[in-house]
């Protein structure tokens, strides 16, 4: 494999040079985020361009047809056929991956004791064995944190407390299944000298989900913070 083209290292994080090595190499020794970095050809912000203001919807879901109906230039194509490319691949594996042009995500706007939108750094779950495959193809990429570098919301004090007055019981357990049905114990927050890391334009990423049996702790992420007007085209799964 060429030289990295991420600028920055961790233990939580390995690289690989293929899609098949990164379908195939098995989360374990902590590791818990995969990433095949790419360099990837074409005008991506011509694709951008194109596909307009996407009618006031602040997430346009694109799909082939429409795609390959823009008044693309060369490179033009070869952006939209790399993503088209790594949306094939995925579906090939069963997979049901979504390319999507962002024009901006909806934010919690109720006062509560903490924030659970996808700007919040965040683990995904499943019910069952899965991982969420993700690659930014043009904006702010998503953003990384080590899992050493993190605490969850519910277990800081005060916030913990303000939940509790919130969920308005006395017993543990069901304060837990509280907790897991609103999501507020997948939110962490960065503990003081965290260093969270961009996952890159152009990079395909495996990370780990909580699951049951999971070998390694979820991949902490979230979406990046963007200024208004900004774009992203983006593959997840």
């Amino acid at each position: 494999m060429s030289s990295s083209i991420l600028s920055f290292e961790s233990a939580r994080i390995r690289q690989v040079g293929s899609f098949a090595e990164l379908l195939a190499t098995p989360f374990a020794n902590g590791v818990n985020a995969l990433c095949w970095p790419r360099v990837l050809a074409g005008d991506f912000a011509e694709v951008v361009a194109l596909l307009g203001e996407g009618a006031g919807e602040p997430i346009t879901v694109l799909d082939e047809e429409q795609l390959r109906a823009l008044p693309l230039s060369a490179a033009g194509r070869l952006a939209a056929e790399a993503m088209l490319e790594d949306w094939r691949r995925l579906r090939a594996q069963d997979l049901d991956p979504v390319l999507n042009c962002i024009h901006g995500y909806p934010r919690d706007e109720e006062d509560g004791p903490m924030v659970t939108d996808v700007f919040s750094y965040h683990a995904d779950s499943a019910p069952v064995e899965a991982a969420t495959w993700l690659c930014t193809y043009f904006g702010p990429s998503s953003e990384g944190l080590a899992n050493e570098e993190a605490v969850r919301r519910v277990d800081l004090p005060e916030t913990r407390a303000a939940l509790w007055k919130l969920y308005g019981g006395a017993d543990e357990a069901e304060f837990q299944v509280f907790l897991n049905e609103n999501c507020y114990d997948l939110h962490y927050a960065p503990m003081p000298g965290a260093r969270p890391y961009a996952f890159g334009v152009g990079n395909l990423w495996r990370i780990a989900v909580e699951h049951p049996g999971s070998p390694v702790p979820p991949c902490i992420h979230r979406a990046p913070e963007t200024k208004p007007g900004q774009k992203r085209l983006l593959l997840i799964s």
